[in-house]
């Protein structure tokens, strides 16, 4: 009896032991591992760009105003869509901006009406013929008529007003010269029309000469290029 009690006594005092052995392990590391500790989470802060840093939105809207007319003051450079570098005050610039002006393309026959950048009309035309070549540049509008007189270069024939004349019913001039004026003119034959046969002149069809006189005035600007 004697020994069992004491064997129990021993299984007693090892429980114990070993009950304050886990306890004293589980205390050191509940103090010495932070990651066994419930964290407090702080609601997190909204990151905001720096503030001397420009936005995208802000980056782009810079680009979108470099690309148009820089004004400063009283003064602009504005660009024409002829590629004409013309300085101008604000106001000339934009009325520049919105007038029509013309582009005569040699190369393909045509007359284009610009207006605010954008092509808004454009029409076939004749062109000189060899030794009469349409004179390039830039010009403007100098004279319109309505049923023009026409005296031929060399002859000096006269050609009155009416169905047959050889200018048809309506002249835009923008050169002057020795030989009198180089523009733009109908004809009684469509069939001239995207030919070099003239002497200089830009031969188009009635109805469409008809349109270009009405879309320009005088002092339009008028660029002939290859």
């Amino acid at each position: 009896m004697v020994k069992n009690e004491s064997i129990a006594r021993i299984v007693m005092l090892l429980c114990f032991g070993t009950a304050l052995l886990s306890l004293a392990v589980h205390w050191h590391i509940s103090n010495s591992s932070p990651l066994m500790m419930p964290m407090a989470h702080e609601p997190k802060k909204p990151v905001s760009p720096a503030q001397n840093e420009p936005s995208i939105i802000d980056r782009f809207t810079s680009f979108l105003k470099q690309s148009q007319i820089n004004a400063t003051g009283d003064s602009a450079r504005a660009t024409s869509p002829l590629g004409l570098d013309t300085k101008l005050d604000s106001q000339e610039s934009q009325q520049a901006f919105n007038e029509p002006r013309l582009v005569v393309d040699l190369s393909n026959r045509r007359v284009y009406v610009y207006q605010r950048g954008e092509v808004i009309a454009s029409y076939p035309t004749g062109i000189g013929k060899k030794g009469w070549e349409t004179p390039t540049g830039i010009f403007q509008v100098i004279h319109k008529q309505h049923d023009p007189v026409w005296r031929h270069p060399i002859t000096g024939k006269v050609f009155s007003a009416g169905a047959d004349s050889p200018l048809g019913d309506r002249w835009i001039g923008f050169l002057s010269g020795k030989e009198g004026e180089v523009g733009f003119h109908g004809t009684p034959d469509d069939t001239l029309v995207g030919n070099p046969v003239s002497h200089g002149c830009l031969r188009m069809r009635n109805p469409d000469v008809r349109m270009l006189y009405d879309q320009i005035k005088i002092g339009t600007v008028v660029e002939v290029r290859h």
